[in-house]
């Protein structure tokens, strides 16, 4: 009852802030146009049912082949036994290290399993793994329920002469920590730091790094390297390209010289560590013309490779470029999954202006595969759709989509919404809501969120507040996320008054904690109008709520155009203690200098504590500034 008192005074509120009441929203009445611009073959595909699964039955061994996802589907569907071993050996001879690393990334989510393989493939069938196998099964152990196993995975590495990777060792740090595994973090720390010292490896690698990065490449430099005790194994030069990440064309160059050494041959572990270094912009030519020598070579780019490289693209907005290296995947033994290339779809939607071109070329690679279009493929090409404004195209596969069995729902009809505000048309994007509730899909937060956000983007903000007036209305809570919306719409048609209000009120009537950013951004508009009172408010409201303090814009502020009793309001804000550290106050003395207020910095100083005033670095201050 007191929440839903306090919503309703939140109500009242929002009403207040409108200057203005929109005009009623216009109907959406979308027109079917042909699809002629989309291949035949994506076409034909929209009418296809959802895909169903190949995989085997559990406990029922139908068949083997010796592909790597017909591997995984034997493991995955029966419990590990002398049968599955035997099966198993029938891919003895193509256990490559592409495919025992497909193997075990597919397997990820089952610790056990991940065990149970790599100890058959290592014990009985004498696979070699390398420190890229040893990388994945550490991250796959990782975990509570497998802590046993991965402090054996370790002992095995170490004696095989192998190092934890450094970024691997954060990985897992960061896993450890966030799991509240306090000791298996400090066990791990302590291995990794005793691995690092005694390391004999290192100090090679770390001299060889060194040479490569001292001068160009030449016949002097390669001299100097054949002079470095360095062992050409797989290891050894792992860990020199890792080194050299940060600089692909030396990676290469070191690459082509030890594929000349006579004593080592590249093989698919080092083909796959040097395209991880030369996958960026700056050496895009290069990394196609190795991948292109590595599969001539016979050698395959392995999973695990492709999901980073895939990352690092989509991360890059190199589209285009993830987009290929898909499709070079989906032709080799060892395809993405289904998430992957929801993913791909996804970022390519929210690339900026995407390219529908990539989308369909992503699309027909997958149909190629033998899948059908999936909800979340569908998903990923209406989402593109309606971000490059094709409507009527976008209709036609929601049309599609209920043809094949998938009822639109609240991402369906937020993409939509999504792509109507960001052309403006925010009549047409309210309409939609309406839509959704006839065919009984109930907007959430998400969707009524993309629509405040496209009319404060658009800068609608009385609209905004309308919208959101509805939907508490509605019984849906607002988030931080949405405040956080809200609050810089009115901070950016300079209505601070409102947004101080309308948060006020959204933390005591319906107790939200708004994030970090939303009191750092007010509070910065706050002070940029003088409300300095206001702006304390605030700081003291994100103390409760155990934010840090955010002390420089009020130092910037008072020290310009505050009084000595608004600096030491500020002070008594900054800390839950009796008083504020020492180096606050010294940092609001040396403001109050810069400024040439020294009348002001030294009455400040008489009304502070006496451990204040005899502060050695503010005793300083004060004498130098005499």
């Amino acid at each position: 009852m007191k929440k839903a008192k306090g919503i309703l005074a939140s109500l009242r509120l929002v009403n207040s802030l409108l200057l203005t009441r929109p005009s009623r929203a216009r109907s959406l009445y979308f027109q079917v146009s042909q699809y002629s611009h989309l291949s035949p073959s994506f076409s034909s595909s929209l009418s296809k049912q959802a895909y169903t699964s190949s995989f085997l039955h559990t406990h029922q061994i139908l068949y083997f082949s010796s592909k790597p996802s017909s591997i995984v589907e034997l493991i995955s569907a029966n419990e590990w036994s002398e049968e599955i071993e035997q099966e198993l050996e029938k891919s003895k001879a193509t256990l490559t290290h592409e495919t025992v690393l497909y193997v075990l990334k597919k397997l990820d989510k089952n610790p056990q399993k991940v065990s149970d393989f790599f100890n058959w493939v290592s014990d009985k069938i004498g696979f070699k793994p390398s420190a890229a196998v040893y990388s994945l099964m550490l991250r796959i152990l990782g975990r509570k329920e497998s802590m046993k196993e991965f402090w054996v995975m370790i002992q095995k590495m170490s004696k095989e002469g192998f190092d934890i990777e450094k970024e691997v060792y954060l990985t897992l740090l960061g896993t450890f920590r966030n799991a509240k595994m306090v000791s298996e973090a400090a066990a791990l720390t302590q291995f990794f730091s005793k691995m690092v010292q005694e390391s004999a490896t290192n100090a090679t690698v770390k001299g060889t790094v060194e040479v490569i990065l001292g001068s160009d490449w030449s016949d002097e430099l390669k001299k100097k390297l054949g002079e470095i005790n360095l062992s050409l194994t797989d290891n050894t030069v792992l860990r020199v390209l890792r080194e050299l990440r940060g600089y692909p064309s030396k990676a290469q160059e070191f690459f082509r010289w030890a594929g000349e050494h006579p004593d080592y041959k590249h093989n698919a572990i080092s083909y796959n560590a040097i395209v991880r270094v030369l996958g960026r912009d700056e050496s895009i030519e290069e990394f196609w013309n190795v991948v292109k020598e590595m599969k001539n070579e016979g050698h395959e780019m392995d999973i695990d490779t492709y999901i980073k490289l895939s990352r690092q693209f989509q991360k890059r907005k190199m589209m285009k470029e993830a987009v290929e290296l898909y499709e070079l995947m989906m032709d080799s033994p060892y395809k993405p999954s289904v998430q992957d290339c929801c993913a791909l779809l996804r970022h390519i939607s929210l690339s900026g202006n995407p390219d529908l071109d990539l989308v369909i070329r992503v699309t027909k690679k997958y149909e190629a595969a033998g899948h059908s279009l999936s909800k979340a493929i569908y998903d990923g090409i209406h989402r593109s759709l309606t971000s490059v404004g094709r409507f009527d195209e976008a209709e036609k596969i929601s049309e599609a989509m209920k043809n094949a069995g998938y009822k639109p729902d609240n991402i369906t009809y937020s993409q939509m919404v999504f792509g109507l505000c960001k052309v403006g048309r925010l009549d047409e994007a309210c309409k939609i809501l309406d839509e959704m509730e006839e065919q009984g899909c109930v907007p959430d937060l998400k969707t009524w969120t993309i629509l405040i956000q496209g009319h404060c983007t658009a800068l609608e903000v009385d609209k905004a507040l309308t919208c959101f007036t509805k939907m508490m209305e509605k019984n849906c809570d607002a988030d931080a996320d949405l405040l956080d919306v809200l609050v810089n719409g009115l901070c950016s048609k300079k209505r601070v008054d409102g947004a101080y209000t309308l948060l006020i009120e959204m933390v005591k009537k319906a107790r939200l904690r708004p994030w970090q950013a939303t009191f750092k951004h007010l509070i910065q508009n706050l002070l940029a109008e003088g409300k300095l009172e206001e702006a304390l408010k605030l700081l003291l409201l994100m103390k409760k709520h155990n934010f840090p303090p955010f002390p420089e814009p009020f130092i910037q502020y008072i020290s310009k155009f505050g009084t000595v009793e608004n600096a030491m309001e500020f002070l008594n804000a900054l800390s839950i203690k009796e008083y504020p550290s020492s180096s606050a106050y010294l940092h609001v003395f040396q403001s109050f200098f810069q400024e040439g207020r020294h009348s002001e910095a030294k009455d400040l100083l008489y009304k502070c504590p006496h451990h204040i005033r005899n502060h050695a670095d503010i005793s300083n201050l004060f004498g130098s500034a005499k």
